[in-house]
């Protein structure tokens, strides 16, 4: 993030008063440390509809005074049963982040923190989609974080204590978390007691705070009566909240130590005239108490998780822990005859609060890494992972060309070093790992390992041994035993540097591998656009098309026999092409159609040079169009494969170059053509509800010769040429995986003021990368020939 944020978004919930307590205490460090920042609220169960908030209170208030049993029950069983907590987690998350991503996208926060379980639920499933690309964060007000609390995609849970954070790293062991001080306004501070109870007109004396949130709901009765049996207790103030029932029982009282209130405005300043709070949920009330450097009695703590709270205070030394009455006298019986005691406790209470600022917490948020816990690999991806074969790993790669400057290659790994270390944990594509388990959904876990491992470098020592050192790196299957992506600096004695860059096609597709490589590597890379990815997946309002897409799928049937297919080698050959980009574009106008359609005309005519006697008509190309860039895609940054597919059948039997060239422009236009691509989009799609086994067994039959012959993928690229460590980026160069049984792929991007085309074979079944290379720059010769160009 570039400066500070500017937008922060804040999600809390009405449900008691805790909750938009600790959203308060972030909001007031928001505004002190960043002058002009904007913050929004949003109420998470508002967003998830206008009549969950009074159910949802309903229920509380019902679990809590009727059927505490209920909510026990519930609360062991999140712990207890680990398929019972993902799928209440799941459900809600879901729930939640289906109303939140539609805010998001409006509002596009630079920074997102959550105070509310459910909330954070919301995000976990944003971020799981790749619908969340910001910072995010969650503040947990309860010292026992619980299931609900902790989830594997958020970037940092801020928690009450070290206890607290074992306690989140057993609810969620891919959770992300730190011990943060109270998350209190800025109010409650220790002050003077004397003076405290003077301005609230209170007698001198040992006064015991009794609160129990704003719902001043638990076992007041009987925490009262256990402070009132101890006679050295001078008085006992009730803060009933907005129990107004409780508040007019507590004014008939008749012992005259008893001082009930309503609603209080001044809470730091009534914390601060107490010598004890009494309390019974652990949460707001209990944090402010300690930030006030008050001694903190849980009595009788309430169900599920006030009671986990409360024995998590207790073993952190940060409260006494009551459950009944007697035990209640009898504490502040001991304070009372040990003054030290309680001066002992006070202590603990102010050495935990001062332990840090939380100004300076939540302010280190803004440089949050993304994290990413374990989970499931979106089906589009998951899918690279299934067609892999021994023979043809799935991968994307580039090849970088750029002056060395006359530095030596030892000083230009140390510069990428350092750049690996600097960016690599800004960029989700480069921190994670596959999981890998027989019949299972293959997995993404945040990977541990050193960005610096991912880079080996070479010196060469002719320039004739760039290709064979090009085609031995990316014929090797990545490595999937840590985040799976390789660099390889090849330094020639021509003065270039030759910077190979392969990753498993599950990590993303082209766009997202170039993407991600100008901002890991280049000078001045563009600012993250920060939100950017916050989108709204496309649906179609209409599912015919889909439908008739599919059918036409159908009757498409096999590929034709092609002399680029056959039984796949292990063998690569690697080439590419330098076209003149402003001339193409030149020539596309001149023949009126689009520049894709010159690639491929180019490619078709190449391959018709290439096999000159093997009598093919057509060959059926597989053409990824990205769905990154429109206006309801993902963004080019995004990790993952965000892309539909083309099935084109290319003229390459013999004929003129110009009616080769309006034949595949005729069979671009072609709206059925979109239609099917659309259709492929949705198939693979519904392959990822199969069950594992079954979703590899399709794909290496569906990503197969038997469908298609060659791939091609025309990719968007740069006008304006990056630099590293100051020098131009002359080339770059897409190389791309081939597919099981097919033989010829050819990846075009423009770079600069070149399109290059980068040609991967296996040529134990197509013909030599190089000839293929060679034919298309002649063939586009030919073309600018004929059109007087």
């Amino acid at each position: 993030m570039n400066g500070h944020p500017q937008r922060v978004l804040l999600i809390s919930a009405t449900i008691g008063e805790g909750h938009n307590a600790t959203a308060r205490a972030v909001e007031e460090a928001v505004h002190e440390r960043w002058p002009g920042c904007q913050t929004r609220w949003l109420d998470a169960l508002q967003v998830m509809g206008r009549w969950v908030p009074r159910a949802f209170n309903w229920i509380y208030v019902t679990n809590v005074e009727s059927t505490p049993w209920l909510y026990d029950f519930f609360y062991a069983a999140l712990w207890r049963y680990r398929w019972f907590a993902n799928a209440s987690r799941n459900f809600t998350g879901a729930w939640c982040g289906q109303r939140l991503k539609r805010v998001l996208a409006e509002y596009r926060p630079d920074l997102i923190i959550s105070t509310y379980p459910l909330g954070t639920a919301g995000l976990n499933w944003l971020r799981r989609h790749d619908l969340l690309d910001v910072p995010t964060a969650a503040v947990v007000s309860d010292f026992a974080p619980h299931p609900f609390w902790v989830y594997p995609e958020i970037d940092l849970h801020y928690v009450a204590s070290q206890e607290s954070l074992r306690a989140m790293e057993r609810a969620e062991p891919h959770a992300v978390g730190e011990v943060c001080v109270p998350p209190v306004v800025s109010a409650f501070q220790p002050q003077d007691r004397a003076l405290a109870r003077k301005r609230h007109g209170l007698a001198d004396g040992f006064t015991a705070l009794l609160a129990c949130g704003s719902y001043g709901f638990g076992a007041v009765d009987r925490a009262l009566d256990g402070c009132l049996r101890e006679d050295r207790v001078r008085q006992v103030v009730v803060v009933c909240g907005r129990n107004r029932a409780l508040h007019q029982r507590l004014s008939q009282h008749p012992d005259p130590r008893v001082v009930p209130l309503g609603w209080v405005e001044d809470m730091p300043g009534l914390l601060a005239a107490a010598d004890v709070v009494v309390t019974n949920a652990g949460g707001a009330t209990a944090l402010e108490a300690l930030a006030c450097g008050r001694a903190v009695v849980m009595f009788e703590p309430i169900a599920g998780h006030g009671k986990a709270n409360a024995r998590l205070m207790a073993r952190a030394g940060l409260a006494a822990l009551c459950w009944n009455e007697q035990e209640l006298t009898e504490t502040l019986r001991h304070w009372l005859s040990d003054p030290q005691q309680l001066a002992d406790q006070e202590k603990r209470a102010l050495e935990h609060a001062s332990s840090g600022n939380f100004a300076d917490q939540v302010e280190a948020l803004q440089h949050l890494p993304q994290h990413h816990g374990n989970r499931p690999l979106r089906s589009s991806d998951a899918f690279f992972v299934h067609a892999a074969t021994p023979n043809v790993p799935q991968q994307t790669g580039v090849l970088l060309r750029f002056p060395d400057l006359g530095r030596p290659a030892e000083e230009w790994a140390e510069h990428l070093r350092g750049k690996l270390a600097e960016r690599v944990g800004d960029l989700p594509m480069l921190t994670r790992r596959l999981v890998l388990r027989p019949g299972r959904r293959p997995r993404w876990r945040q990977d541990s390992s050193s960005p610096e491992e991912h880079l080996h470098w070479r010196q060469l020592s002719t320039s004739e041994e760039t290709g064979a050192a090009v085609t031995e790196f990316f014929r090797r299957p990545v490595r999937t035993d840590r985040a799976p992506w390789e660099l390889q600096l090849l330094h020639d004695p021509s003065g270039h540097c030759n910077l190979l860059v392969k990753m498993h096609h599950a990590l993303g597709d082209g766009l997202a591998v170039t993407s991600t490589l100008v901002r890991l590597l280049t000078d001045h890379p563009d600012p993250v656009r920060r939100g950017a990815s916050i989108g709204l997946p496309r649906r179609s309002k209409n599912v015919l098309p889909v439908l008739r897409g599919i059918a036409e799928l159908a009757a498409a049937g096999f590929a034709p026999r092609s002399p680029v297919t056959g039984m796949s080698s292990s063998r690569r050959e690697i080439a590419w092409a330098e076209l003149p980009a402003p001339e193409l574009r030149q020539l596309a106008r001149r023949h009126r159609v689009s520049t894709t359609g010159v690639v491929l005309a180019l490619i078709a005519e190449a391959v018709h040079r290439a096999t000159p006697r093997s009598g093919a008509q057509q060959l059926r190309v597989m053409i990824p169009q990205t769905t990154r860039i429109r206006h309801d895609g993902p963004g080019a940054d995004a990790p993952g494969n965000h892309t539909s597919t083309l099935a084109v059948d290319l003229p390459v039997g013999p004929m003129p170059f110009t009616s080769r060239l309006a034949a595949v422009d005729d069979q671009l236009d072609s709206e059925k053509r979109y239609r099917q691509a659309e259709a492929a989009s949705a198939v693979l799609t519904a392959f990822g509800w199969l069950p594992a086994p079954l979703h590899r067994w399709i794909a290496r039959r569906v990503y197969h010769r038997a469908f298609f012959n060659a791939i091609v993928s025309v990719l968007p690229g740069r006008r304006r040429v990056p630099r590293i460590g100051g020098s131009p980026v002359e080339a770059a160069v897409p190389v791309l995986s081939l597919a099981e049984g097919v033989g010829l792929a050819v990846g075009a991007l423009n770079w600069g003021e070149a399109i290059f085309s980068g040609i991967t074979t296996d040529p134990e079944i197509a013909p030599r990368a190089g000839a293929v290379a060679q034919h298309m720059k002649s063939a586009f010769d030919l073309l600018q020939h004929t059109s007087g160009t």
